[in-house]
């Protein structure tokens, strides 16, 4: 069963649909018994980094979470989901994330050509073997909707990476946690496989 955590954000419907389609059942919950019995879980995610904050708080989620990593469930973060899981954000100063992984959330610089927000298809190279990306070409194509990105601390944890406006840590992994700037469920055959090679895990 797969864990879908579910603290009002955005674009969960779609990560749900994308696990059922790849024949998995999906669960959208925020009960503690149900997400550590998971042997999935998901944070999902669009809008703002200290509102989302404040709301997996509130629903007594952060702990959950953390429980999650420290038993070793495989758990992957999409868009805000993976800048939830890292230690801060420009776009919340003072507010304290996750901080599942070391590293910050920046704003994608001001560059004459380039929109913010970051809205559409951009290729992925592989400075790290990851095991999400089994099977995926170097170059491969994914669909991003985002104004802040994340700067890994430790490099040898970042398995993609794209460019634009910055050399932007597309994806991570450590152990137990992944994560994607891109939303694979919206990505197509490459996003499918991409979130089939982590519920194989």
């Amino acid at each position: 069963m797969v864990a879908i955590i579910d603290y009002d954000a955005g674009n969960i419907k779609s990560v749900e649909k994308a696990a059922a389609l790849l024949g998995h059942e999906a669960v959208v919950t925020r009960n503690r018994e149900e997400i550590l019995a998971a042997d999935h879980v998901i944070l999902p995610g669009v809008g703002a980094f200290g509102d989302a904050m404040e709301k997996l708080h509130r629903y007594g989620l952060v702990s959950v979470i953390r429980e999650t990593a420290d038993k070793q469930i495989p758990f992957l973060g999409i868009c805000l989901g993976l800048q939830l899981m890292f230690e801060s954000s420009e776009e919340a100063p003072g507010v304290e994330g996750l901080s599942l992984l070391p590293g910050n959330i920046l704003r994608i610089p001001d560059t004459e050509n380039l929109k913010i927000p970051h809205i559409g298809w951009n290729s992925l190279t592989f400075p790290n073997a990851g095991r999400l990306f089994q099977g995926i070409a170097e170059g491969a194509y994914v669909y991003f909707v985002h104004s802040y990105y994340l700067q890994a601390e430790e490099l040898s944890d970042v398995k993609a990476v794209t460019e634009y406006g910055a050399t932007i840590h597309a994806s991570v992994e450590r152990d137990n946690l992944f994560a994607c700037q891109f939303h694979p469920e919206k990505s197509s055959e490459t996003g499918l496989k991409i979130l089939q090679n982590f519920l194989e895990i």
